[in-house]
């Protein structure tokens, strides 16, 4: 019975110290908000860290920078203040698309320049649409919907390849008026 003995202590050590290293954050907070001032000084928006521990996720966000992941029996989520000031973000560059009517897609489906395979497309880039000519055609559950220009002008660009899956008001066309 000593081997048993013997053997059921070195198992509860075993498991005493397992628990513990479950238990103890590989990382304090000194060392998350340092690692967050790292992440914003090279400017990144996203970093990730896990090991057998913890799991640690940085993103950048407006008004907070650190987002954290506990594994089991890990602190709850912690978050900071940005570091980097207001004042020294970059503003939004200009609009390109001002000025120019979007035609935007009203359905999730895929996107047809032409009424088939083997048929010229509906418009092309220069041609001149009016409010209610058919620029393309989105399918969605095998309905075909003709989407028109609901603009007059001249098509400038289509942001679309055919054939290719689109969203809910994603940008199809860019019409001058």
């Amino acid at each position: 019975m000593g081997d048993n003995t013997a053997s059921a202590k070195a198992k509860d050590k075993l498991t005493e110290k397992k628990d513990k290293q479950i238990s103890e954050p590989s990382f304090n907070m000194d060392e998350l908000q340092a690692l967050a001032a790292l992440v914003n000084e090279h400017g990144f928006t996203d970093f990730e860290f896990e090991n057998e521990n913890i799991r640690v996720r940085l993103s950048k966000m407006v008004g907070t920078s650190i987002a954290h992941q506990p594994t089991p029996g890990q602190q709850a989520p912690v978050a900071a203040p940005d570091a980097a000031p207001a004042e020294s973000t970059p503003s939004e560059p200009p609009d390109a698309d001002a000025g120019l009517h979007k035609i935007t897609s009203p359905i999730v489906g895929t996107f047809y320049r032409s009424p088939g395979p083997d048929k010229a497309p509906y418009v092309s880039e220069g041609s001149s649409v009016s409010a209610e000519t058919t620029v393309c055609i989105v399918e969605a559950m095998k309905l075909m919907n003709e989407i028109q220009a609901e603009a007059t002008g001249r098509v400038v660009r289509i942001l679309v390849e055919n054939a290719q899956p689109v969203e809910y008001g994603q940008k199809l066309f860019l019409i001058e008026p």
